[in-house]
């Protein structure tokens, strides 16, 4: 009769160590799908800044066509009062494309390292703190754009002596 305690002990303990390593297994596939998760977020957000840079691109591109025209319809050589406000367009305009490629850059980095964190909850804010912060920079990019837009049609508005 010891013999049948004995056996159900050891199959009770049998029992355990299977329910632990399917509990482990279970663990290991939530954290692989966890990892996954993250590292789709962090190929969106990926997307996500190639698709705003494209537009900032074409943003950008549209105004320096919009200066070259104002260029090109102004008699040679630009009257000197009007002359500082198209180079200063210019220059405003080669500063922002300067700034986007930085800031370009600057995100890169900062998606390597999202990538390379180990810790999902730490990675989930990292990616979050990367959203705000893009969503600001999006927003004073606008701003910049507006501001030469408005410089833009204000240059050509402005009459000129024939």
């Amino acid at each position: 009769m010891k013999a049948a305690p004995i056996m159900i002990i050891g199959v009770g303990l049998l029992i355990a160590a299977q329910v632990f390593a399917a509990e482990d297994q279970l663990n290991e596939i939530l954290q692989e799908q966890d990892k996954a998760r993250q590292e789709e977020k962090v190929k969106e957000l990926q997307r996500q800044q190639q698709l705003e840079n494209l537009k900032r691109d074409q943003d950008l591109n549209k105004l320096q066509q919009q200066l070259d025209r104002i260029k090109e319809q102004k008699p040679e050589p630009i009257p000197p009062r009007q002359q500082p406000d198209a180079v200063q367009t210019q220059q405003q305009l080669d500063r922002i494309k300067n700034e986007q490629q930085l800031q370009r850059l600057q995100n890169d980095q900062q998606l390597e390292r999202i990538q390379r964190e180990p810790d999902p909850l730490r990675q989930q804010q990292q990616i979050d703190d990367f959203q705000r912060r893009q969503r600001i920079d999006f927003l004073q990019d606008q701003i910049r754009r507006n501001q030469t837009q408005q410089d833009l049609d204000r240059l050509r508005q402005q009459p000129y002596p024939r």
